[in-house]
């Protein structure tokens, strides 16, 4: 069943993004077979191969949800533990319920159970009003973003991303031999000037010019970033004029907050608008997850995009991960029927999580600014969303930091200093004192110096740590007074 919204104005033809592999790729005959089944009620088929119901060997499955109701329903959920007021729904054989497990479990459409489909078609609906757009129920967000890469991707092929980007992502398309560009930043995200400029300079004999740019708008991962409307508005109108499919991976879309003067995030504070909700071309594929509003073990997410890029999808999904888990897909179903949440309790869960991560945030900050600040040897960039901070080492006061490199090596083409060695160590220190936390360098994307500007090398701005306020306060305090500690003894080190 597919389930879209309102038409597209101008409808634009995209299909020539496809790559050779989805062109390739037939629809599963079964499923379509399958589809079939709906041409008239009460059809009797002896054509399915999956257990019938009564051979389950579950009848029910309860799930105890936090209630809804209060005003604040995570900080009441958090605080009040077992005794916290609770929502119960269920999914039955037997008892009334919107998805009956019997049909919850059986095998299904690649695009998802359709009354499962509805429920994502409906937030997505709500929070972007996307003009013409269809869902696609994916394994959460890893594989919705690996479906869209293989859709696209050509071996040889180079796709755009910020210069520091989620590593577990961008190393996904490496085997299928598809190259990566990334793009400078700056506090604001990815610079609009510097993607126009990379795509107006290329140069033919490096490959067909991009046509595909991986972008997480919202806290991005690693550096917390959020690009502002007026970027996003910026950027699509370069994709419009470069012909650029947008995958648009927002996992962090709902955690978006007030500035660290309020105590917290307001429930009526507005989110972003969107990619998708800018998109009027279809060429905005969106990537959506639960993983981090409910749980991220649970793996349930969804793609929104044009119906050409939906069915495609939906053929890949028939003949490779089949649909995705049952069990998620009644979860979602119970808790947006009139029973459950339903979408204004949803809305209202959302808002309130951001406002525990806003003082989550706070937590960090003032700790970052007793323990580390005060060193002087870091600073942190305030997040507006997400779950990160980027912070930057002031490298440059390391007693053995070295700016002339490349006349020591000779080598025009690589970096200028030794940011990256000086980090490596820092990085083990840090190690060594009983503190992981994550270094720039594994999210750097490397630079090609036959074709990319070398003059300001990426890997001479290493000098930066990725920290999340998502844990616990204890492990929060412990490990900024680490960062601290580790810090003045590695810069108060003579030089060797």
């Amino acid at each position: 069943m597919s389930i879209a919204s309102s038409s597209m104005a101008t409808p634009v033809d995209l299909s020539h993004h496809f790559s050779t592999e989805a062109r390739l790729r037939q629809p599963n005959p079964m499923k379509a077979i399958w589809k079939l089944t709906r041409r008239k009620p009460n059809m009797v088929s002896l054509a399915n191969g999956d257990p019938h119901f009564s051979l389950y060997p579950i009848r029910k499955v309860e799930y105890e949800m936090a209630s809804v109701a209060e005003e604040d329903p995570v900080a009441t959920w958090r605080r009040g533990g077992p005794s916290a007021p609770s929502h119960k729904l269920v999914s039955s054989t037997h008892e009334p319920c919107a998805l009956p497990l019997q049909t919850g479990l059986q095998y299904s459409h690649g695009a998802g159970l359709p009354d499962a489909q509805r429920v994502v078609t409906d937030l997505t609906n709500y929070y972007h009003a996307p003009s013409d757009h269809m869902c696609t129920l994916t394994l959460g967000n890893s594989d919705g973003i690996t479906k869209c890469f293989r859709l696209l991707g050509e071996p040889g092929d180079h796709f755009i991303a910020d210069e520091f980007s989620f590593s577990s992502m961008t190393n996904v398309p490496l085997a299928q031999g598809i190259k990566w560009v990334g793009i400078k930043m700056d506090d604001g995200g990815m610079i609009p000037e510097e993607l126009e400029r990379v795509l107006a300079e290329w140069d033919p004999a490096r490959g067909r010019r991009p046509h595909v740019i991986y972008l997480v708008p919202c806290g991005q991962n690693p550096t917390g970033s959020t690009l502002s409307l007026e970027r996003r508005k910026q950027i699509y109108a370069i994709a419009q004029r470069f012909d650029l499919i947008i995958i648009e991976d927002d996992p962090y879309y709902f955690l978006q907050y007030d500035t660290p003067d309020h105590p917290t995030t307001a429930l009526s504070t507005p989110f972003a608008a969107s990619f998708l909700s800018l998109d009027t071309d279809g060429r905005v594929m969106r990537i959506d997850s639960f993983s981090k509003v409910f749980a991220p073990g649970m793996r349930l997410g969804w793609i929104t995009s044009n119906a050409l890029f939906h069915e495609a999808l939906v053929t890949y999904t028939d003949s490779s991960t089949m649909h995705p888990h049952g069990f998620g897909q009644m979860l979602i179903t119970e808790m947006m029927a009139p029973h459950g949440w339903q979408l204004s309790g949803f809305d209202r869960w959302v808002r309130s999580l951001r406002a525990e991560y806003h003082r989550r945030r706070a937590f960090f900050l003032d700790l970052f600014a007793r323990e580390v600040s005060q060193t002087q040897l870091a600073r942190a960039t305030v997040p507006e969303a997400g779950m990160f901070v980027w912070i930057r080492v002031e490298i440059e006061k390391h007693p053995r930091y070295r700016a002339d490199r490349r006349m020591q090596s000779r080598d025009v083409t690589g970096p200028r200093t030794n940011v990256k060695e000086l980090m490596e160590e820092l990085f083990e220190r840090c190690l060594d004192g009983g503190l992981v936390i994550m270094p720039a360098s594994i999210f750097a994307l490397s630079a090609d110096p036959k074709y990319d500007d070398m003059g300001d090398p990426v890997e001479d701005r290493l000098n930066y740590l990725r920290a999340t306020f998502a844990g616990t306060e204890e492990a929060m305090e412990q490990g900024l007074t680490i960062l601290g500690q580790v810090l003045r003894e590695f810069f108060s080190e003579e030089q060797k």
